[in-house]
């Protein structure tokens, strides 16, 4: 399916657009809970995707990171869970850690009067709790493929009452590296089981491959030209060597602090080089990568989410889903790799209406890759201008 249309949502059937939670038909625990999450008017995805999960249809949905598509699950998968029954109703599977855990936040906050058990069954965490937690009964499980298919394979976790299994960033979890696991855990599923799938952005390959185990979804599609966040200025700064990114950096930084700011490197060796620089000049940052150990990872992002931070330094690990609700800066110290990847980048800013700046280092080579983003996306990446920090 061809995601460029004239309208802002591409559907494969009548969706209707409910205006409001209380026209759900949510329970008022729920209803409570969204209340104290702050959430006031449902958004454009909200009121698009939560009826039709909640009404059994397999669901792809596509919608710009910071546009609710967390709740939107979270809201669905408390509405359908039955809190009578300890068994695991549904499965929820993440690429990261982090995002695992943040998904885990947003479920116990708003299902707070609910009484409903959400665990985050991850890698990196002990194994005994774990199993411990899965045995005592969780309604919800959040997780990464690889933990929670070794959990359902020593039955630990069983899986003959999940009736709904949603995958986020969908595009990431279809690719090569999860896909063996996210087909051995299917074929544990019962063949009625609800599947739902949320992406910021779902090539054409990962909507192939959901035609393997989808029954007839329902797709609801955003323009391709609207993944970039309209909150969002996205600037560039030419630099002539790779070597003078780092200068242009350290002449940043009392611009990065006004707020807080996400640096994106390519690597996580340069994360750690470029951590230690910064050091090196009496510059205060923090870093984070997937090598490092969970335990760490957590308090770098809670010192992060704090404020005790106010500039993480970070591979794309960090890039997909976590929500820091200051972050109004991201610096791309390297382009990155994939058009994909800027989008989740820069969606890092601007979360949920908020507004943002991205900026991009560019090197002679980057040139193409920037030109290429921007025609692929329709947007405009200008150059950054000198008060910069006015805009944030």
């Amino acid at each position: 399916m061809n995601p460029l249309t004239e309208t802002t949502f591409e559907t494969s059937g009548d969706v209707q657009v409910i205006p409001s939670f209380s026209a759900m038909n949510l329970n008022d625990n729920l209803l409570r809970g969204i209340v104290q999450y702050g959430f006031d008017k449902p958004s454009a995805i909200q009121q698009r995707a939560i009826v039709p999960i909640l009404q059994g249809r397999d669901v792809i949905a596509q919608a710009q990171s910071g546009t609710g598509k967390t709740a939107t699950f979270s809201i669905s998968a408390l509405q359908s869970v039955d809190p009578g029954s300890k068994e695991t109703q549904v499965l929820i599977l993440v690429p990261t850690r982090e995002l695992a855990l943040q998904i885990q936040k947003v479920i116990v906050t708003l299902g707070e009067f609910n009484s409903i058990q959400c665990h985050a069954s991850i890698g990196g965490s002990s194994v005994g709790e774990d199993i411990r937690r899965l045995e005592s009964g969780a309604q919800i499980v959040v997780g990464t493929p690889g933990r929670v298919l070794d959990m359902i394979r020593k039955r630990h976790m069983r899986t003959k009452h999940i009736k709904m299994m949603i995958m986020d960033e969908a595009d990431e979890m279809l690719s090569q590296g999860f896909l063996k696991d996210i087909n051995e855990i299917y074929r544990f599923l019962q063949r009625e089981t609800q599947i739902v799938l949320f992406s910021a952005t779902l090539p054409s390959e990962v909507l192939e491959i959901t035609n393997r185990f989808m029954n007839d979804p329902l797709r609801i599609l955003v323009k391709r030209d609207e993944l970039t966040l309209d909150g969002i200025k996205q600037f560039f700064v030419s630099v002539e060597k790779e070597a003078w990114k780092f200068d242009t950096l350290c002449d940043l930084y009392d611009t990065l602090t006004i707020t807080q700011a996400v640096v994106f490197v390519n690597t996580r060796e340069k994360v750690d080089w470029l951590t230690e620089q910064m050091r090196q000049a009496q510059f205060t940052v923090a870093s984070m990568h997937g090598q490092m150990q969970q335990k760490e990872r957590n308090e770098i992002m809670d010192r992060f989410r704090k404020g005790d931070a106010r500039v993480l330094i970070t591979t794309d690990v960090w890039a997909r889903g976590i929500d820091v609700s200051h972050v109004s800066l991201v610096i791309n110290y390297d382009v990155p790799l994939s058009r994909e990847a800027y989008i989740h980048r820069i969606g890092r800013s601007g979360r949920y209406g908020r507004k943002g700046v991205a900026i991009s280092f560019v090197v002679q080579e980057d040139i193409q890759k920037l030109r290429d983003i921007e025609q692929f996306y329709s947007t405009q990446i200008a150059e950054m201008p000198m008060n910069v920090a006015d805009l944030i």
